[in-house]
């Protein structure tokens, strides 16, 4: 049987013991229409029943979906007591029945544990070039020495991502083990441990933290364009693919919003600049596309756009009336 996931708690709860398989998907998309088949038909055999089999609307779900980094579908993600351990994209039914089978039959449960928190440990690690794990998020901090480690990287002008350890106690816990480094926050560049706050103080103070940052010289260079493009029509958006051709959910939604507000808009394709997809994440303190701007002021993203044509306030919004 394949479950339909209703809430977030009802997937944590699916992942969380044993074997489980979830198909993020989207219910406009054939292909994901045709995996859900497919799922439907693995589900039933005898030989995976000791594996949960669920489905889960993407965009339904924005939170998971970016938790995950779904930003296609259709998309399959495969745990061991709640910890990812594979992934497959798009379509193809004979690998995802390979992948399950040596879900199924791989080594012991307690080996298994150990490599499979141990694989996403590294996985967060090198998620973006410059890591920190902290206490808190970037924007709200939650301890003094997490703010101060922020506030340092912002003062050099450093782009860096973060992971907020209060949020889950497994990687608070044996990501200490896995570094070897007792306490928080910790500071990764390109999958190395550089240290906590004192370290990266040391480091600033002489210097070589900004070698080790390789800061680009032509940040300024970068924000200029970024505020040209961000003004290069009264509404820009910011997405996956280009008005006629949307590349992911999310931005495919975001367009028929937009479609139905007769207001004229550009968009900019991400895919097709990766400096600009990820400057543009530190330019405007967003981490998610598409993006909104209006006369150069970043609205918001997708659910930011929803709860103003519920509340009637797009198009004033959009006209830069508000």
């Amino acid at each position: 049987m394949v479950t339909a996931i209703t809430s977030e708690t009802e997937f944590n709860s699916l992942i969380s013991n044993g074997l489980s398989v979830v198909h993020f998907y989207a219910d406009w998309s054939e292909p994901c229409q045709y995996m859900n088949n497919i799922l439907s038909d693995l589900a039933s055999d005898s030989d995976f029943q000791n594996i949960k089999v669920a489905k889960c609307l993407a965009e339904d779900f924005a939170e998971l979906s970016l938790k995950y980094n779904v930003s296609a579908v259709p998309k399959f993600i495969l745990f061991r007591n709640g910890v990812q351990v594979d992934v497959l994209d798009g379509v193809d039914p004979i690998q995802l029945n390979k992948k399950i089978q040596a879900l199924l039959t791989k080594g012991s449960q307690k080996e298994q544990k150990v490599e499979d928190i141990n694989l996403r440990l590294k996985s967060l690690i090198n998620s973006a070039p410059v890591m920190l794990f902290m206490k808190g998020s970037k924007s709200e901090p939650k301890c003094k020495f997490s703010t101060a480690i922020i506030n340092l990287l912002k003062e050099i002008g450093a782009e860096f991502s973060t992971f907020d350890i209060l949020q889950d106690q497994v990687v608070r816990e044996k990501l200490k083990i896995y570094s070897n480094w007792p306490t928080y926050p910790q500071l990764y560049i390109n999958g190395e441990l550089i240290g906590g706050l004192d370290i990266v103080k040391e480091l600033k103070e002489s210097g070589e933290l900004n070698d080790l940052l390789k800061l680009e010289k032509n940040k300024t260079n970068l924000d200029e364009r970024l505020k040209s493009l961000t003004n290069k029509a009264n509404v820009m958006v910011f997405m996956k693919g280009d008005k006629q051709v949307a590349r992911c959910g999310f931005s495919n939604q975001l367009i028929q919003i937009l479609n139905q507000t007769g207001i004229d808009y550009e968009t900019f394709d991400i895919l097709s600049d990766e400096e600009v997809r990820q400057g543009l994440k530190v330019y405007s303190d967003w981490p998610t596309y598409p993006q909104v701007y209006v006369k150069g002021s970043l609205i918001g993203g997708l659910d930011i756009i929803k709860e103003l044509k519920e509340g009637g306030e797009l198009n004033a919004t959009l006209k830069g009336e508000m």
